[in-house]
């Protein structure tokens, strides 16, 4: 079956970015001009994904009202005759049944979000991509090559990175054999290790491909690290059925969950922009240790 399903676990409350944060949804936070779930939501249709699967919670409304139609500011840009803001707003609203929205309305964890989504998906391969991982690529983006590669393995793939060997307590960590250039076999993982017990520096970052039958191990709802559902500890029993791959992605990721990591996607994606570009290129030479 084809990948036509993304779940995007998006019920988190943003607190390292508060007081941004207390009356706005994180993911409605922009990098340029643009909120960063956009960004991903376009990652997933550039994929062929047809159908969105959003698991919010409380606070989330100006993400719903993001993806739907906006009469009134419409109006005033048709108006005024500015059709190119009018159609790239027109744009940003898919045809309805597109995205479909779901509460988590316990905070349990990551597995927890996406098991939210189990009836929605049902019994078919799915994406899931996590708003806060930006990824930028100089080629495809990466779950449209994770698809590709979806369709020559057949079974669950991850987007994974090298990360710095005192980092891996912040992410679910691989013991990997390599497959291809860009390809590994996992044999294990393991939840945000301390450094001295990680198998690797191998980790997982936020793109998904899964098959059904991970809802047979997000359905035991088992607490791991930090006492949440993890979806590693889930990922780990289903490699005792299926095998599990890992894609390592050609390209930048900025954890935009964190203040820094966002600032540096800000001033990349910028800086992609030529119409910004030399501006701030001048700027940044004037800046001083």
């Amino acid at each position: 079956m084809r990948v036509k399903k993304a779940v995007f676990p998006v019920a988190g409350l943003g607190t390292r970015f508060l007081p941004a944060t207390k009356a706005m949804a994180k993911e409605m936070l922009t990098v340029v001009d643009k909120p960063i779930i956009q960004y991903a939501v376009e990652e997933a249709f550039d994929a062929g994904i047809e159908q969105i699967i959003f698991v919010t919670g409380r606070g989330k409304k100006a993400l719903e009202d993001h993806f739907d139609r906006s009469y009134e500011l419409e109006t005033t840009l048709k108006t005024k005759g500015k059709t190119d803001l009018l159609e790239m707003l027109q744009g940003l609203v898919p045809r309805t049944g597109t995205i479909v929205y779901t509460r988590q309305h316990d905070p349990l964890g990551l597995g927890h979000a996406i098991w939210c989504a189990r009836d929605i998906v049902g019994d078919e391969p799915f994406a899931v991509l996590l708003a806060d991982d930006m990824i930028q690529t100089q080629d495809k983006p990466v779950l449209s090559e994770m698809v590709e590669k979806f369709e020559r393995f057949r079974a669950s793939i991850a987007a994974v990175m090298e990360v710095d060997k005192d980092q891996t307590d912040k992410y679910g960590i691989l013991d990997a054999a390599p497959l291809e250039e860009d390809m590994v076999k996992i044999n294990d993982m393991v939840e945000k290790p301390q450094p001295e017990e990680a198998p690797s520096n191998l980790a997982i970052v936020g793109r998904y491909i899964l098959t059904p039958k991970i809802w047979e191990y997000l359905g035991k709802k088992q607490a791991g690290a930090g006492g949440e559902i993890q979806l590693t500890d889930a990922m780990k029993g289903l490699l005792t059925q299926q095998p599990i791959f890992g894609y390592k992605f050609k390209g930048t990721r900025f954890d935009c969950g964190d203040k820094v990591g966002f600032q540096m996607a800000n001033l990349s994606y910028s800086l992609e922009r030529p119409e910004m570009r030399s501006k701030l290129l001048d700027f940044i030479k004037t800046i001083k240790d």
